[in-house]
């Protein structure tokens, strides 16, 4: 009786998880998608387990998980505005917190970088221009 080898595994460590990501990666550029539909759902599901059980989005603020996507992807911010179809100075308003994240700007993040919108979609504190010359951050967010 023949064997064949299992192609993915649940993933069991951070190595593995960050192969797998590539090669989703990697099949995702393919122009051939459609044949490898079933790799990359696969792939997909096992990613995601992997960040559901290992918490790898939840304690992260939006912000800084954008932030680190675009250093990972070798990104510049100005790259966003063509992604997210925004201005230069929206892109900064939202990486220096001055502006939410909007359900459009959301969904295309989610959608560019292959992840679930709730990635994004969680609250986050904004800094407050009003109220930029106090040091203290817990009242940062709070009007005069």
């Amino acid at each position: 009786m023949e064997t064949t080898a299992i192609k993915y595994t649940v993933i069991k460590n951070k190595s593995q998880y960050n192969q797998y990501c590539d090669q989703l990666e990697a099949l995702l550029l393919l122009e051939n998608s459609e044949v490898l539909q079933d790799e990359i759902d696969l792939l997909t599901l096992l990613i995601e387990k992997y960040d559901e059980e290992h918490n790898t989005f939840k304690e992260t603020d939006p912000i800084t998980l954008l932030r680190s996507f675009i250093q990972d992807h070798h990104l510049k911010p100005q790259d966003l505005t063509g992604i997210l179809g925004i201005s230069k100075g929206y892109v900064s308003d939202i990486l220096n917190y001055k502006k939410g994240l909007s359900k459009e700007v959301i969904r295309k993040l989610a959608d560019h970088f292959k992840v679930r919108q709730e990635a994004f979609n969680r609250p986050y504190k904004l800094v407050s221009p009003v109220n930029s010359h106090l040091r203290n951050a817990s009242v940062m967010n709070t009007t005069k």
